[in-house]
């Protein structure tokens, strides 16, 4: 049993004072600040923290997490605000921690293709930083996320079937843990026996076990050729089954995301597009240009044996960025689908083999409840995220999109699959992580306890008690 945290106002009050004495203005008390801080993405209730603290250093971040621990205040570490199911909210108050100003690019080892890095760093900023070494760092979540952020929620996004999630990109992390020692979990070589992988326990910990404020990255080579395809099916389960037997044949697939026609329609209306109103799949190849080109080929004869019915590829810069407008327009496309909703996110991940059953199943159940829901898929690795355009304030119509989400959970822990793919657990999924992997949550409380036992880093996340 997780203990909730046992905070007095006279304790978050000292600890605020203390802060306020050695730091100055780096501490605010706004609450304007303090609402930004919390949840601000998704459905779940805002729950503001007391103060936010604007960490610049390691050293002033283990300070913070002292003084909370000497005086049991909870602690909310915080990136760019981009999470999905309220990992920044502050359920019991407390002081939010914001990494966004430990933004520094310490190394770059071109030779070696990894980096050092700031938690507050954020992917765009990376990116633009080693655009003339012919590197990148290739994890892409959508949002221009911190570099910390996407190591706690064990993010992905779009090219994780190429190059992995966040937990294959990390070598070495720099931790704050709960009492305020500061901890290296590795090195800068790429593979190691020596103990326990404390690296990957605190990827996708969601801020639970201690602060990450340093990270070592791998960055990646930039394909001197790359083409885009852009693909209309049918239906959702040829789609899928191209995909698969894409990735069979072994095709180097940079990206492979799917939209359902309720998206390509949105996206048509909101981008002046006049694609087929039908599920259709936009892919990315890389490499040499003769491999791309052998690539885009083979991909259009699998494509086309699961009835293809329109195919449109390219290779200059302007073009492919043409095809892939629908693909980063889909937020502002899905609020114009419904004016005045306000857009609901989730996401489930199922092997790959079951990801047509599940895209079908999920699709009859947004079109039986009633509900304005298009669906875009990483599909490459059985990713997929539903959108659902609510008017939150109609209490009939909010119970009919939680327990459809219930179900969309359930369906996908059903078919050996997970409730989150990407998103994480946060205060949104903590009922269905028992769902889905029983006794062993049982352990992680173990671990939260054993580091944490006041339970001051992030409570009330992962865990419903």
């Amino acid at each position: 049993m997780i203990a909730r945290p046992s905070t007095s106002i006279e304790q978050t009050e000292a600890v605020i004072a203390l802060l306020r004495e050695r730091y100055g203005d780096q501490l605010t008390c706004n609450a304007t600040i303090r609402r930004q801080h919390a949840n601000s993405t998704s459905w779940h209730p805002v729950e503001t923290p007391d103060a936010v603290f604007f960490a610049t250093s390691t050293e002033e971040v283990a300070d913070v997490v002292k003084l909370c621990a000497a005086h049991a205040v909870p602690l909310i570490p915080y990136g760019t605000g981009t999470s999905l199911e309220a990992g920044v909210n502050a359920p019991f108050g407390g002081i939010t921690l914001d990494l966004s100003r430990m933004n520094a690019i310490l190394t770059v080892n071109e030779d070696d293709m990894d980096c050092v890095v700031q938690a507050g760093v954020t992917r765009k900023q990376l990116n633009t930083h080693l655009r003339s070494t012919g590197l990148q760092f290739p994890i892409d979540p959508g949002a221009d996320a911190s570099i910390g952020g996407m190591a706690s929620t064990r993010a992905s996004g779009t090219s994780a079937v190429r190059y992995g999630t966040m937990k294959d990109n990390i070598l070495a992390l720099t931790v704050v843990m709960p009492d305020g020692t500061v901890c290296k979990t590795g090195t800068r070589a790429r593979k190691s026996s020596a103990g326990y992988d404390m690296t990957r326990l605190f990827i996708g910990a969601e801020g639970t076990l201690g602060v990450i404020t340093e990270l070592t990255v791998k960055l990646h080579g930039i394909p001197p050729a790359i083409a885009v395809a852009v693909c209309a099916f049918p239906d959702l389960a040829s789609a899928c089954n191209t995909v698969i037997a894409s990735i069979r044949y072994g095709l180097t697939l940079g990206r492979i995301e799917l939209m359902d026609d309720v998206q390509i329609r949105a996206c048509n209306a909101y981008s002046k597009l006049d694609m087929q109103e039908k599920p259709t799949l936009f892919v990315e190849f890389g490499g040499t240009e003769l491999a791309v080109k052998e690539q885009v080929e083979t991909f259009r004869q699998l494509a086309d044996e699961f009835g293809c019915e329109t195919f449109d590829n390219a290779s200059a810069p302007d073009d492919r960025s043409r095809l892939w407008t629908a693909r980063h327009d889909v937020y502002w496309a899905c609020l114009q689908l419904r004016p005045g909703s306000k857009f609901l996110a989730t996401d489930v991940c199922v092997p790959i083999s079951r990801l047509a059953d599940c895209l079908v199943e999920t699709h009859t159940d947004i079109a039986e409840t009633k509900l304005v829901a298009p669906i875009v898929g990483h599909v490459g690795d059985g990713n997929f995220h539903v959108s659902v355009m609510a008017m939150t304030e109609d209490a009939e119509e909010m119970a009919r999109i939680k327990a459809f989400i219930n179900r969309l959970n359930r369906r996908a822990i059903a078919m050996d699959g997970t409730c989150t793919g990407e998103h994480g657990i946060g205060e949104g999924k903590r009922e269905f992580l028992e769902e889905e992997l029983g006794a062993t949550v049982g352990y992680m409380r173990q671990l939260k306890a054993a580091l944490d036992p006041n339970n001051i880093m992030n409570p009330g996340k992962i865990f419903t008690h």
